[in-house]
């Protein structure tokens, strides 16, 4: 739960259907030809971005280093789902069919395209993919264990690879195939699914991390592989944690990709 202090300038935006406060915070929604897209506000801040040196199964590329974001952004609470998708696109590549699903088999490129689609539309909602520090940083949701949920994650919580657990924790269920978004709790912030589920696209391309403290960062200007974060169903427990960095070319697409959207500036 959130205490907010940072409100945005504008609250609600001309374009919102619904809005509100509740107990993790603002939110505001639209509607597009019967698909809900809902949003959370995440307030600036600063936080330890990246995984300490005792975290288990770490990697090189995972540098703890501080990062501040200067700017309050709205996150969507879920990633796009197959009924978003097809209201806008006019068609579903999904292998794991339903509406409520999380639409799947996207490449960078086609999340890029449905991006510019539906800012064509609407072009006041101004989506984007978000960087990598604001996806971490909502994700995280002020913790700072391996996952938003503490050491852990079970079936019970989160849509991964139960056979393979993390850290000598114990196996759970594996469902072999997406849910439906909102399947799960949200985290502290009222955002659902930042593990597992499906692997989500970051504007950023990929490279290490520097180690001094950065300010708004946005990733290199050019690069071979774009950044993807949070795990997928097909994923093993440590390869779902708030710091673990995946990367892929960016015309790379199967079932457990996907994407999430957040309004840009």
């Amino acid at each position: 739960m959130r205490t907010y202090r940072i409100y945005p300038k504008v609250f609600p935006e001309p374009w919102a259907l619904g809005w509100g406060e509740d107990q993790f915070g603002l939110w505001m929604a639209v509607t597009y030809k019967g698909a809900r897209l809902q949003f959370r506000w995440i307030e600036p801040g600063t936080f330890l971005m990246g995984s300490p040196e005792n975290e288990v199964d770490r990697l090189d590329y995972e540098t703890q280093h501080k990062v501040t974001l200067t700017q309050g952004f709205w996150m969507a609470d879920t990633t796009v789902t197959q009924a978003l998708w097809e209201a806008v696109m006019g068609y579903n590549p999904s292998s794991f069919k339903g509406p409520n699903r999380p639409v799947e088999n996207i490449n960078w490129h086609d999340a890029q395209n449905f991006i510019e689609q539906i800012n064509t539309i609407k072009p006041e909602l101004k989506l984007c993919i978000p960087s990598e520090a604001q996806w971490e940083y909502a994700c995280r949701a002020g913790t700072t264990s391996p996952f938003n949920l503490g050491d852990h994650i079970t079936s019970e919580c989160v849509n991964f690879n139960g056979n393979h657990p993390y850290n000598k924790g114990k196996k759970s269920e594996y469902c072999e195939q997406t849910v439906d978004v909102q399947s799960f709790p949200p985290n502290d912030w009222g955002l659902f699914e930042m593990h597992g589920n499906v692997w989500e696209w970051c504007q950023d391309w990929f490279e290490g991390y520097a180690k001094q403290p950065i300010i708004d960062p946005c990733g290199p200007k050019s690069g071979l592989s774009r950044v993807l974060r949070g795990g997928s169903w097909f994923s093993d427990e440590k390869n779902c944690r708030s710091a673990y960095r995946n990367y892929w070319e960016p015309v790379i697409h199967d079932s457990f990709i996907g994407f999430r959207l957040a309004r840009g500036h």
